[in-house]
Parts: C-alpha cells; sequence; structure tokens
C-alpha cells in the first residue's frame, strides 16, 4: 500500500496530536517529559490546524506521522521572516519510520512553500538531538544556518534548537 500525504482531517487530530507527542517522548525530546509544556503544544492539532496547515502521512487509514505547514508567518511561526515558509513538529510514528513518510511529509511542505507567491525559503529548527532528523533534512537539501540558531526558553541556556534553510 503506497504512503499518501494530504492534510489532516478534524476526525484525526486526536491521533496525530498523540502520534506527535509519542514521537517527541520516545525520542527524548521533551525535557521535562509529561510535564514539559510543549507537550501540550504537540497535542493541540485543533490549535495548529486554525493557524497553519498540518498535513499527514497515511496509509490506507492508518496515520503514520505528521507535520505543521507554516506558509507566511502567523501566530504558528517560530522563526520565519518574509518570504519564508516554515517546516514545524515532524513526526513520525516508530513503527513507520524508515519508510519515507517523513521525507514524504518535507517533500509537501517545500512543494507547498513553492505555490505560495513570493516564498523564496523554507526553514525549521530541530534539536541538537535529532540527528535522523538532521540527516534527512540534509539529504533533501536542506543546510544549516547557524547565524540562525535559537533558544525558545532565554531562561536555559542549554537548550539551543538548530535551524536549517532551503532556498526554493
Amino acid at each position: 500500500m503506497d504512503i499518501v500525504i494530504r492534510r489532516a482531517r478534524p476526525e484525526e487530530y486526536t491521533a496525530v496530536g498523540e502520534l506527535t507527542a509519542q514521537a517527541y517522548l520516545g525520542d527524548g525530546l521533551l525535557d521535562f517529559g509529561e510535564s514539559d509544556a510543549y507537550l501540550g503544544e504537540l497535542r493541540d492539532v485543533a490549535k495548529r490546524a486554525a493557524a497553519a496547515d498540518v498535513l499527514v502521512a497515511v496509509e490506507g487509514a492508518r496515520v503514520l506521522g505528521g507535520v505543521t505547514f507554516v506558509p507566511a508567518g502567523g501566530p504558528m511561526a517560530d522563526i520565519a521572516r518574509p518570504g519564508e515558509a516554515e517546516v514545524r513538529m515532524l513526526a513520525v510514528s516508530r513503527e513507520a519510520r524508515e519508510r519515507g513518510a517523513g521525507a514524504a511529509l518535507v517533500h509537501a511542505c517545500v512543494d507547498r512553500a513553492r505555490e505560495v507567491e513570493g516564498c523564496v525559503r523554507v526553514v525549521l529548527s530541530t534539536q541538537r538531538t535529532m540527528h535522523a532528523a538532521h540527516r534527512l533534512y540534509e539529504r533533501l537539501g536542506f543546510t544549516r544556518c547557524p547565524a540562525r540558531d535559537w533558544n525558545p526558553i532565554p531562561d536555559l541556556d542549554d537548550i539551543l534548537l538548530l535551524t536549517y534553510e532551503l532556498t526554493l
């Protein structure tokens, strides 16, 4: 069966949110585990879908992964500047990894960015420990942009998000 990328449906929001939360928790990406405030953001797909495009990778009726595509700023943008789209919260279920779902989701975001008038670049942030994600982004043509690395929690110096960009 083929993996299909499409916009998430409201009846899938809970599944996408839980898949995303479990991917981040399972990979040790949340500093405070279940009490991490960001976990609520990961689970709140309805909020994301109201402000950006939430895409899913599905196989039949099964959701394999999801991503949030921010076409041009707005409340879901963390680092996008004018003329940039942003990719956020990419997650693939552990069982579906190494099957191309993550790459397909990123490709879909890049394709959407190319359709946004005036968009010249796609940007994203990733944690230092997300080595598999780094390899994926680099394989897809993204390059590191250290000058744009940033800290989402200024009081905690050890949290630094790495920035990648792809010029369209």
